[in-house]
């Protein structure tokens, strides 16, 4: 037996958002960023498993916010002209409530577009087709085709083809890690071990990307209460930990000294 899954396609990443925030009634100046993160990169992965190409700006809105999601876990020491901490969700929101306006107004405008049509009578189709060719400096093909006009056709699609092939060709690479994973990882370690150096980490995961997803992992673990964090030896070394309540505590006015 086989199996048929339809997705709804979307014009852009905030056609994507907008969907998300409509369809679970979400108030959109107060965005739960981890809730549409999971379901905006859940998205980008069903369609990755079924062998669908995945366009750029789709790629760059996730990880916008993913940056997003780091952002609002870290504390936030940048303040705006009135003393109030800046949420890193601002920017995000007023280019969905532009986007936003801009949609109801196109689909305002298509609505005239189609009554205008419906009341234009078309009955100078030669005429306007004469004048573009006119314009546009072109013989008008349309009626008198030969073997000629149409070898001039296959030669100009030829080299537009050689232009297409001849563009810049940007390459994505899937690398084998996810928050939940690295969570799960670092969770197994600490159980088992107790105390795990930070360093052990980066030994484990020495590439760039493997650092990121580790810190993120680490962030999501101490805002969970499920980690805890020790100064360690070294420079910019510290310990992880299991949880307890006093050591909690000590962190959090530590913070607050700051």
């Amino acid at each position: 037996m086989s199996f048929e899954i339809k997705l709804s396609l979307f014009e852009g990443p905030f056609d994507l958002l907008l969907f998300f925030i409509e369809r679970d009634e979400l108030d959109i100046h107060d965005i739960p960023i981890s809730q549409i993160t999971n379901d905006f990169v859940g998205y980008i992965r069903q369609l990755e498993t079924m062998n669908m190409e995945v366009a750029s700006e789709f790629i760059l809105t996730a990880a916008t916010l993913m940056r997003i999601k780091a952002k609002m876990l870290l504390p936030r020491f940048e303040k705006d002209e009135q003393g109030n901490e800046i949420d890193p969700r601002q920017e995000l929101v007023q280019h969905l409530l532009e986007y936003k306006r801009y949609k109801e107004v196109l689909g305002e405008l298509s609505l005239l577009e189609d009554v205008r049509l419906q009341q234009e009578r078309r009955g100078n189709t030669d005429e306007e087709l004469g004048k573009i060719a006119a314009k546009h400096q072109l013989e008008y093909e349309l009626k008198d085709l030969n073997l000629y006009h149409l070898m001039q056709s296959f030669h100009k699609a030829m080299q537009r083809y050689e232009e297409e092939q001849n563009r810049p060709k940007h390459t994505v690479y899937t690398y084998p890690y996810t928050i939940d994973q690295q969570r799960t990882y670092i969770k197994h370690r600490v159980s088992a071990q107790g105390v795990v150096q930070f360093t052990d980490l980066l030994e484990a995961f020495p590439d760039k990307i493997g650092l990121i997803f580790n810190f993120l992992a680490i962030l999501d673990l101490l805002q969970l209460n499920e980690i805890g964090l020790e100064i360690g030896d070294g420079f910019n070394n510290f310990r992880i930990v299991p949880y307890s309540e006093t050591q909690h505590l000590t962190v959090s006015d530590t913070n607050g000294s700051e």
